[in-house]
Parts: structure tokens; sequence; C-alpha cells
């Protein structure tokens, strides 16, 4: 089924209910704009929960979310995500972004909307079929790639701070610019951001943070002062020099580069926030070295537990938490591979301790190349290519990658004679190790046989 058949009916149900319904918002703009949409918005002039009820028995739909309260229901039909809501105005108290609403006209529906690219109508009757209903230049603004709102701004973004961060996702997802007035009221009401769940903010971050070029948004946050309100640890990192030879010198600025450097390679959001906390500790960890300079000593460590810290006050799930922590820890870890001397044992270690996340490491540390001297960045991408054949002909040989060791408590219990304590866990760390160390093959019997080898010393 298109979006014209699905118009058609639905269009049917409300001309039987005698209700006037147009599509709004996000489907109409982008359509203009090219794209095509399975998230439709529609606005009833009339009763949203008979309308449901009426849409139900016609369409045959169900597991159908309902709203009495605000006017509004969703459902999914034909692989479409449908949402209707009554036509309404708002109103806000100070500490609180949920609306009181009440029933209202079209007009003032759509003035209530947070941009007017987003305050387009559609008709999708018969007699008025993809007639656009623009009361706010909203076609104007999108032909010129401007995010501005429908109302004075100030006003927009006091009553739902949320606002703010969609007005700069919205920025960064369409390469488009907020105008001045808008942009002054994002700044004038950042700390009005204060009221908004950690998980509202999570998703919107998450959304810019998974645009094409995640840096402009950065950069809007940062200069919005909505940045400084929900993750000032990456403010901090402004003005923070390194002189490395593979990086820039502001920690901020390099990071940016890194975030753009991912989003050009890879689309998960485990590596853009791995990417965006990968430096994060380097500002508490600076110190001035006579003969070397600025340095970050153990930055990866620090910025683990930042990194776990920072995730879980935002909300993140604990499963992404920890990916993202690895990532952060690990990520000098193939650079220090490099060279020729580099022993099979260094190689296996880092196999171990990345796991599953091997691939996302590479990517992340390719991605921490960000010379501007193309011969230099070259040469360090040869280098970890050179790496990548000495890890798999390693990894081919001893199998190291998602290691689980051959011999397992059970059977160290009865090789013992012994009960479960921490006997166990130390001989199963001594075989890890062995085993990392190239003492002994990741084998089954190999392994056994060097247990009961050293089965006097274990037990001492």
């Amino acid at each position: 089924m298109n979006d014209k058949e699905l118009f058609k009916l639905i269009y049917g149900v409300a001309r039987e209910m005698g209700a006037e319904i147009l599509v709004v918002g996000g489907y109409v703009r982008d359509k203009i704009l090219g794209k095509k949409v399975k998230d439709l918005d529609f606005v009833i002039l009339g009763d949203a929960m008979q309308f449901a009820d009426l849409l139900s028995q016609k369409l045959k739909v169900k597991n159908m979310v309902r709203y009495p309260r605000f006017g509004t229901f969703m459902t999914h039909y034909k692989g479409f995500h449908l949402e209707f809501v009554n036509a309404r105005k708002e109103s806000y108290t100070q500490d609180s972004r949920k609306p009181v609403t009440e029933p209202s006209d079209l007009t003032s529906d759509l003035s209530r909307r947070d941009f007017t690219i987003n305050t387009l109508a559609m008709h999708i009757s018969d007699d008025r079929f993809e007639d656009i209903v623009d009361l706010y230049n909203g076609q104007e603004d999108l032909a010129k790639g401007i995010i501005r709102t429908p109302l004075e701004p100030a006003q927009t973004f006091s009553d739902d701070p949320l606002r703010m961060m969609r007005a700069i996702r919205f920025a960064t997802r369409f390469q488009f610019k907020i105008e001045q007035e808008t942009f002054r009221g994002i700044k004038q009401n950042s700390e009005r951001l204060a009221i908004i769940s950690q998980e509202r903010i999570q998703d919107e971050f998450n959304k810019i943070l998974l645009t094409s070029k995640p840096s402009q948004g950065m950069e809007l946050l940062d200069e919005s002062g909505l940045l400084e309100q929900f993750l000032p640890e990456a403010c901090a990192m402004k003005g923070v020099e390194q002189k490395k030879e593979f990086h820039h010198k502001d920690v901020f600025y390099h990071t940016l580069e890194v975030l753009d450097n991912i989003a050009a390679k890879d689309d998960s959001l485990e590596l853009r926030l791995a990417a965006l906390f990968h430096d994060i500790a380097k500002p508490r960890t600076k110190r001035f070295v006579e003969g070397s300079g600025w340095t970050f000593h153990g930055h990866e460590v620090v910025g683990e537990r930042m990194a776990k810290a920072i995730l879980k006050r935002l909300k993140y799930s604990n499963e992404l938490i920890q990916k993202v922590a690895k990532l952060v820890r690990l990520h000098l870890r193939p650079m220090a591979l490099i060279s020729d001397e580099v022993t099979d044992s260094a190689i296996r270690r880092l196999l171990f301790l990345s796991g599953d996340s091997f691939e996302n490491l590479m990517i992340l540390c390719r991605a921490d190349i960000t010379s501007k001297n193309p011969k230099r960045v070259q040469r360090y991408l040869e280098n970890y290519d050179y790496l990548i054949e000495k890890i798999e002909k390693v990894e081919e040989r001893d199998r190291i990658r998602n290691f689980q060791p051959p011999v397992d408590g059970l059977e160290i219990m009865e090789i013992f004679k012994a009960k479960p304590g921490p006997l166990i866990g130390r001989v199963k760390k001594f075989l890890e190790e062995a085993i990392l160390d190239g003492k002994v093959e990741n084998e089954h019997d190999a392994c056994v046989a060097y247990i009961l080898e050293n089965k006097n010393d274990l037990t001492k």
C-alpha cells in the first residue's frame, strides 16, 4: 500500500464521521524535500476518540494506543506508523513541559508546533488532495534551509525546552541554519533544559550523534549553552592542547573530527559515543613534563570510569555502557602494537580484552588519526593494515577472540578433588595467563596436561 491509497481510506473514515482531517508536520516537510516517510501525523477537526473507534472498525485496526486526556491515539497499519490528534492549543506551567490542552482550530494547532518547517499541513480530501496549508512560510524556510519557530522563540523554548535540542537536531540532520532570533532564544533558555528528563535528552542527543555530520550538532550544542547543561565534561575538553603528530592541538575539536570520521564509516551509536568519550579524561590527566611537553598518562583508564558515570547519568543501557567503556579503555592499545618487535603474547592479550569489540576498536583507532598531513595519515593507516595482518595470523593459530577456557570449572574441581572455592578461580586465571603468554596451546588436552604439570604449585 502506498501513502495515497492510505490517505483515501483514512479520508473515507473522516467523511463518514463528518470530520475534517489533514496530514501534518514531518510527512509534509519530507515530501517537499523528496524523502519517503512511513511515520504519519494527522490532525483531526473533530473528536479523535470517536474517530479512533470508527477507524478501528472500518480498517480492522488492532493494537491502538489511546491518550484520551490529550485527544490523541496511535497505531500501525500496512507498514505505516500513524498518529492522530485533535486540533488543540496548549499552555504550560514554568516547571513542566507537559501541556494543558484544550480543543481548538487548525490555525491554533499549527501555531503550537515547534518550527515553521513542521507547521505545514496537507489536505487529503478528494476535492483538495495535496493542497498545502502554510500559515508560517514553512515552505520558504525549507527552500532557504532555515530553522525558525512559528511564534516568539523565547516563549516556544521556555514552554517546551526539549525543542531546543530538536532545533539543533533538525539543523544537523538537514544541514540547515538556525535563524538568528531563534538561536538567541535557545541561548537565553538553555538552563531550562534542567526540567527535561535525562531519557528525553538522551533520545535527542542520540539523533544528533547519528546524523551524517555530528560535529555540526556538537558545535551548536556547545555554542548555544545546551552542552554545558547535560554534558559539561565535553565542554571541559575545549582549549586543552595536545601535541601529537596524528592529532590536532585542541582536544574538543579533535574529538569532533574523530566523530565525523566515524560517521563516514559506520552508523553505530556505540562507536559514535566511543569517539565522543575516547579523550574525555584528558583535561583531568593533563600534566606538563619537561622535555616532553603536555602528557595525558592514564587518560584511557580515567576515561573509562568517566564514560561509565556519564552514560549512566544519561540513562543509557548497561550493555551499551560496557561496550563504550571497553573501547575507551582500549583505544591506545593498537597503536602500541605497531612495531615489529611486538610479541604474539601482546597481540593475544589485545584480542582477548577486545573480544567482540575488536572490529569497532580498529575503526575507532583509524578515525583517531586527524593529522592534516596526508602522508602522515597514510603512514599510520598502513601501520594499522600491517598490524591487522599480524593479528589475523595470531588469531588463526590461537583462536583467542571471545576466549573461553578449554577446561571448565567442573573439570578443574574433578582434577583437584575440590569443591567450589578460590582455588578454581586461581587455576582458571593461571590457565588464561599461560594461554595468552603462549606457554600452552589453546586446546583441551594440552591445557589439562599443563594443569597437572603445575598441580603442586597451584595448591600451595
